[in-house]
């Protein structure tokens, strides 16, 4: 009689596909994951505990470095509540600027996704198409900011600066191309075989346990669930415009898969919409010169590339925060990754790790 014995393992944090810093306990069966563990805390970043001894000006730019793929969106969802603590009302102009470049924002993020996944099951030419297109956007903040990658571009009230001349011409060029470059993701991967083997049926959640783990983003609407923060809570200007919340109905990679690239189609469409109607005026409120909002407490979430990022701050009255805690999608997010290897082969992994789209550096805070 043959037996076999179950063997710990880790996975990471080595591994190409876990990131650099994400480490995975793992008890197999063979190739078989009978359970896993996830382990964090190599990044030792500790940027909450940091932030509650600078001012709040000088967190805006740690707040670029938690989920360094979407920095305009921890921006975005920092300021907001630094504004509601002060009360302060943002120009319209500067909040439909805000909308345009969070929506690029995402495109550019759901892009490095598309492209590391097909690349972690093994299709090279998608990673490059993806970061070909992500190179134009990146193109559009520096333009604007200066920054390819940290760009501290949101200030208390408004913007660093208004939208340089030819700026709006060159973002509606590229919604224009965009279309036809999403076919070519398309064309490769949507009805590829091996594409479909390797994520249909794989990673599966429930609508209810994914609510039940506190899910948000593609990881939760994969699941069938409709839940969207600039539907359920809109800031910003989202509720100007006319777009669609995607959501699965299986719950699969596949599911999660579809959702991003159907996100990317409703983000275009919000910034063709924002540009359209773009307001003429100021692009920053009055704002007292030194930032001391009342005593009391906020919290504030936008709907980042990854689902819900919220910022919790309590004022003591001086320029410091007294409190400041971060609700980071990745960290929620991650819990499920037990649930969803269990019972699939190690190989299963890398596909099942990609669809969460993990960024450590919103992980381990």
């Amino acid at each position: 009689m043959f037996r076999t014995t179950e063997m710990v393992i880790n996975m990471g944090p080595q591994h190409p596909s876990t990131h650099g810093v994400l480490r995975l306990l793992l008890r197999l069966d063979g190739e078989t994951v009978v359970d896993s563990k996830p382990v964090i805390g190599y990044l030792h970043r500790g940027i909450e505990k940091l932030s509650e001894s600078k001012t709040y000006v000088q967190i805006t730019p740690l707040t670029d470095r938690l989920d360094y793929v979407a920095s305009f969106s921890e921006n975005l969802g920092y300021i907001g509540a630094v504004e509601k603590l002060l009360g302060i009302e943002v120009p319209p102009r500067a909040n439909y600027i805000r909308v345009i470049l969070a929506e690029l924002q995402r495109i550019a993020s759901h892009l490095v996704w598309l492209a590391t996944h097909a690349l972690d099951i093994g299709a090279m030419s998608v990673f490059l198409y993806c970061f070909r297109e992500r190179e134009e956007i990146l193109d559009l903040f520096e333009s604007f900011c200066g920054a390819r990658l940290t760009y501290n571009a949101v200030r208390i009230g408004g913007l660093y600066q208004d939208l340089p001349e030819g700026w709006v011409e060159e973002c509606r060029k590229f919604c224009e191309l965009f279309p036809s470059r999403m076919k070519e993701y398309e064309d490769l991967l949507t009805i590829n075989r091996i594409w479909l083997q390797r994520t249909i049926g794989i990673g599966v959640i429930s609508a209810e346990d994914a609510i039940n783990m506190g899910l948000s983003g593609p990881m939760l609407r994969g699941s069938g669930v409709k839940w969207d923060i600039r539907k359920a809570y809109p800031y910003a200007t989202y509720r100007d415009f006319d777009f669609d919340v995607p959501i699965g109905k299986n719950g699969d990679t596949y599911d999660r898969y579809l959702i991003r690239l159907e996100e990317m189609r409703q983000s275009r469409r919000i910034i063709l919409q924002a540009l359209d109607h773009l307001p003429d005026g100021e692009i920053r409120a009055k704002v007292p010169r030194r930032i001391k909002p009342p005593k009391g407490e906020a919290y504030h979430s936008v709907e980042g590339p990854r689902g819900e990022m919220g910022f919790y701050l309590i004022s003591d009255g001086s320029e410091k925060p007294y409190r400041v805690r971060f609700r980071s999608p990745n960290f929620v997010n991650l819990q499920s990754l037990p649930r969803l290897v269990e019972g699939h082969l190690v190989a299963d992994i890398v596909a099942i790790i990609g669809t969460l789209d993990v960024v450590l550096g919103c992980v381990d805070r």
